[in-house]
């Protein structure tokens, strides 16, 4: 088996926080999210990453990120293009967001090793890196896939309402993953919003922070869902809709075409929803620094 690849998302608009937040920087010596998770991974065994980006912001991204990081860990550019869709699809004119995230997985072309899934705008800590490399080194096959999971009310933020991934799971394994679109913390506790109601989600409750462990025939399998999905997307919701990691890792649970093991981190996770978020985060990285668990200049 071939040594397992790191891909991270970063083509999308962050229309709540306003710019490219994907390396907007949080780090006392210039570091985006992505630096730390890149470092994190390297130090876990990877040696190679994909950055899932749009075309026309790959010279910002080799300025602030990758001509350090080429360094250290082979790097590569997959394109997400929102005009990259099934024949025979129109895209509406004036539409800028881009499909989703199952979408962003189609742009990889080339890839043919396991691999480690994340998004931009999230710190999921060293051990999960640790942990989502020792599953693809060792366990991962084409029906058995990995995720990472965190405790639901340590992925929240005091800024807003977030969508996550609510997981129900049988003996470590997935068993369906539910979109919840709007989950806040009150009182310290995580709820949701159902038909205009708050209503309490459980302490224990493990969400999905897209941080998954797949094999080259996941991209495969999501484009017959992708095609189905646009289809009847542009019908009702032509101007936003979107498909979802989530939800296509959902639908081949239910037709049984893989199962997914549930992974726990015991670090916790922390990211930039909104702008109002990044003084956390900074404050955060820079008791991670202090601690030891970084060194000034990621990649000296």
């Amino acid at each position: 088996m071939k040594k397992p690849v790191l891909v991270i998302l970063a083509a999308g608009m962050g229309s709540r926080y306003g710019g490219l937040k994907q390396i907007d920087t949080v780090g006392n010596n210039g570091e985006s999210i992505i630096d730390f998770s890149i470092y994190d991974a390297h130090e876990a065994g990877f040696e190679k990453v994909v950055l899932i980006i749009r075309k026309e912001h790959e010279e910002a991204f080799k300025q602030c990120l990758t001509d350090k990081v080429s360094k250290h860990m082979e790097v590569e550019f997959a394109y997400q293009d929102i005009n990259d869709v099934p024949e025979g699809i129109k895209v509406p004119e004036g539409r800028e967001k881009p499909w989703g995230t199952t979408h962003a997985l189609l742009a990889l072309k080339n890839l043919d090793a396991p691999f480690a899934i994340c998004n931009a705008d999230d710190y999921y800590g060293k051990d999960a890196f640790k942990v989502i490399y020792d599953f693809l080194a060792n366990e991962v096959s084409d029906d058995n896939y990995g995720m990472v999971g965190y405790l639901c009310n340590n992925t929240l933020t005091d800024n807003g309402t977030v969508t996550r991934g609510l997981c129900e799971n049988t003996d470590g394994y997935l068993t369906k993953i539910v979109e919840i679109q709007k989950i806040a913390r009150q009182d310290g506790k995580p709820v949701f919003e159902e038909n205009g109601e708050w209503k309490p989600l459980s302490d224990d409750a493990v969400v999905s922070m897209n941080f998954w462990g797949f094999t080259p025939k996941m991209i495969e399998d999501c484009k017959p869902i992708f095609e189905n999905f646009i289809k009847k997307g542009l019908e009702e919701n032509p101007m936003k809709c979107e498909h979802v990691l989530p939800t296509a890792v959902g639908q081949l649970i239910e037709e049984g075409k893989c199962k997914v093991k549930i992974m726990s981190s015991k670090d916790l996770w922390f990211g930039v929803t909104y702008k109002e978020d990044k003084p956390g985060v900074v404050a955060k990285l820079q008791e991670c620094k202090d601690a030891g668990l970084y060194p000034f200049d990621l990649w000296k």
